[in-house]
């Protein structure tokens, strides 16, 4: 009885080692997209990207607080068939100075009319990153004028030191709002 069992839990155990051996790339990545999105610290101040290389995940982007880096890192290693992680996300300086230019930033883009419909989901479509008093816009936006407005909106928003970074992506390239 005791080698019957011993055998079943042995074959298990190859079963489960050849499922996690044979997920994708692909796969890993649509995993570690889904623990990012719903990661509950995830905000509109944060720029969270990553490649997924034969099972070993690299980390990019920036964070805006320290513990989110650590979370983000430990989230995606308990990803099964997550061979490594190298975490590679910068955090962002902890300023008061900052803080105050991301408010104003996401009340100058986010109040435009054009523009609101960004703020709804769980997490904006808009990202704002700001760093040292820098700011970059990422993110997606349905179109170029939308692209061109958030960036004129950020750019008039006051604080920043030199010109805005609009890294927008736009999702249809060739489409005109409306």
């Amino acid at each position: 009885m005791k080698s019957n069992l011993g055998r079943f839990l042995g074959a298990l155990a190859l079963v489960a080692s050849a499922a996690f051996a044979s997920t994708s790339d692909a796969d890993l990545a649509k995993a570690v997209r889904h623990e990012v999105r719903t990661y509950s610290r995830y905000t509109l101040w944060d720029d969270i990207n990553f490649r997924v290389n034969d099972g070993n995940v690299e980390l990019l982007g920036a964070v805006s607080q320290p513990y989110k880096k650590e979370d983000l890192a430990r989230m995606v290693q308990h990803i099964p068939g997550v061979a490594s992680v190298t975490n590679e996300l910068k955090v962002l300086p902890l300023s008061l100075e900052d803080d105050r230019l991301r408010r104003q930033v996401a009340r100058a883009i986010y109040g435009d009319v054009a523009l609101s419909r960004y703020a709804f989901g769980a997490v904006p479509a808009i990202h704002i990153i700001v760093d040292n008093g820098h700011v970059t816009l990422t993110g997606m936006v349905s179109n170029g004028m939308d692209k061109q407005i958030a960036g004129m909106r950020a750019s008039g928003a006051g604080l920043s030191f030199g010109a805005v970074e609009n890294n927008l992506v736009v999702e249809n390239p060739g489409k005109k709002k409306g």
